[in-house]
């Protein structure tokens, strides 16, 4: 598998495939060209891009997802956990909680994920 990270750009471009699949690359362009302003050739390249990247594929011009939306994310957020707080969790929230209170829904939310995902 290839490079899995987007930058912010490729990122709105890839929810276009997300929330499309599967689409024809040149549905995929008209609807570029709508929401980002892009030209067909720049759909194309960072189309190619995303397939080298082992994100989407495009087979006689369908292009389908080879990792979901969710998978990726998932897969984002370990990493940056892994790299920036030693992949630890705790560390995430407590950095992020710093600056940022959660609210009662979201504390709840929190508890029950624990408690459903907590090893025995």
């Amino acid at each position: 598998m290839g490079d899995l990270q987007m930058g912010a750009i490729e990122t709105q471009f890839a929810n276009i495939i997300w929330e499309n699949e599967p689409i024809y690359s040149s549905e995929l362009a008209k609807k570029s060209e709508e929401k980002l302003g892009w030209k067909k050739t720049t759909s194309y390249t960072v189309l190619k891009r995303l397939c080298n990247k082992g994100i989407f594929q495009n087979i006689k011009g369908t292009v389908t997802s080879l990792i979901s939306k969710e998978d990726f994310f998932s897969i984002q957020s370990e990493k940056f956990i892994e790299e920036t707080f030693e992949g630890s969790l705790p560390a995430f929230i407590c950095a992020f909680t710093s600056r940022k209170k959660l609210t009662r829904k979201d504390a709840e939310y929190l508890k029950k994920l624990v408690d459903d995902y907590q090893e025995d």
